[in-house]
């Protein structure tokens, strides 16, 4: 008896919105970082306005982040920090290579 298989190729999906909370979640837990510059919400994801911006090229991610520091902090080594973070959590979470993740300082939290 000959029997013949189709290989099934699956293809796993995942939301944007997935990668922006993750990402979100990355940031907000590096020491030094206050938080977001503006809300993560369903509108600003759908319009792409949010302080996490997604941007896929194939299966790469290019993601830019945009945070605020609180006082007393070195900026550049916050926003290095929240690089490395996001860059390893979104690969080690989803599997999506990160290509770039762009951290822009928006402000300073004086507590």
């Amino acid at each position: 008896m000959d029997v013949s298989r189709e290989a099934v190729k699956s293809r796993l999906k995942i939301s944007d919105d997935v990668i922006i909370t993750v990402a979100k979640l990355a940031a907000l837990d590096v020491k030094g970082v206050a938080g977001l510059c503006g809300d993560v919400n369903k509108v600003s994801k759908i319009r792409k306005s949010g302080p996490i911006k997604i941007k896929m090229m194939g299966d790469v991610a290019a993601i830019d982040v945009a945070i605020r520091i609180k006082s007393g902090e070195k900026a550049s080594a916050v926003a290095n920090e929240v690089q490395l973070a996001v860059k390893e959590n979104i690969q080690n979470m989803t599997g999506i290579t990160a290509a770039r993740v762009n951290v822009s300082v928006c402000g300073v939290v004086f507590d």
